[in-house]
């Protein structure tokens, strides 16, 4: 222990770098466990979705109408703001979007409003697309 603390009085630079970068991993590491919890693989939206998740797409009208997730309801990200009413008895929640990064800044929104159990597809509908997994085309007179 003596020499422990020798070494640490003798190289302070050495030490505080050391403990420096142990904290720098650390938090990029908390930050990215932190991110990873409400992005959703392909695979683990489907099994979500086939556990009663409802789908929310918040890409525009026509957006929606050219291709989207079977039983996905189109809401707009602008009308996200206001707490939507279809939202509010869904246990569990996965945004769409083009590629997944709409849907990621929509979570926050939705947690404002009280919601739970929020996700957000992992790059979106093009990875839906990617992965060749369902896709409806709307007529666009609903």
């Amino acid at each position: 222990m003596e020499q422990f603390i020798e070494f640490t009085n003798n190289h302070m630079l050495l030490v505080a770098g050391t403990i420096m970068m142990a904290l720098a991993v650390l938090f990029y590491e908390i930050r990215l466990q932190t991110s990873k919890v409400s992005a959703l693989s392909s695979a683990q939206a489907v099994r979500l979705i086939n556990q009663g998740a409802k789908v929310i797409d918040i890409r525009d009208r026509a957006q929606f109408d050219s291709g989207h997730i079977v039983d996905s309801i189109n809401v707009p990200a602008p009308d996200l703001d206001g707490g939507h009413k279809r939202l509010k008895n869904a246990k569990t929640i996965i945004l769409i979007c083009d590629n997944g990064s709409k849907s990621r800044q929509s979570i926050a929104t939705l947690k404002n409003e009280g919601l739970e159990n929020i996700f957000s597809l992992q790059g979106g509908l093009s990875t839906w697309r990617q992965d060749n997994l369902p896709i409806v085309v709307s007529d666009g007179d609903k």
